[in-house]
């Protein structure tokens, strides 16, 4: 309440400087938000979606809960991962972790 008095100002004065002041604060507020919060995380999301998409059988991965293992077959939402000789689990691909770079 106390704050929608003072960008009005009081009766008889000019508020209009007040106001203006306000909004550029809270313009200036939003593009810090944006560039230290929102941006990077959009990065990061569009980084990890290149990451699944560029998944190729044979590929060493980790995934988030830990287990190491070998992409042996892949799906549009899940990949089946060889994780021993004869053992071969089936994951989401969100569940990636991790692509282990491969060994030249």
């Amino acid at each position: 309440m106390n704050l929608i008095i003072a960008m009005a100002g009081q009766p008889g004065q000019d508020g209009g400087s007040g106001m203006i002041s306000t909004i550029i604060m809270f313009g200036a507020m939003f593009l810090i938000f944006y560039f230290m919060i929102i941006r990077p995380q959009q990065k990061k999301a569009k980084e990890r979606e290149a990451m699944l998409n560029n998944l190729e059988k044979g590929d060493k991965i980790v995934t988030t809960g830990g287990i190491h293992g070998t992409v042996a077959g892949i799906e549009e939402k899940t990949i089946l991962l060889q994780i021993s000789d004869n053992v071969k689990v089936k994951v989401e691909r969100s569940a990636i972790g991790v692509i282990l770079p491969k060994n030249k």
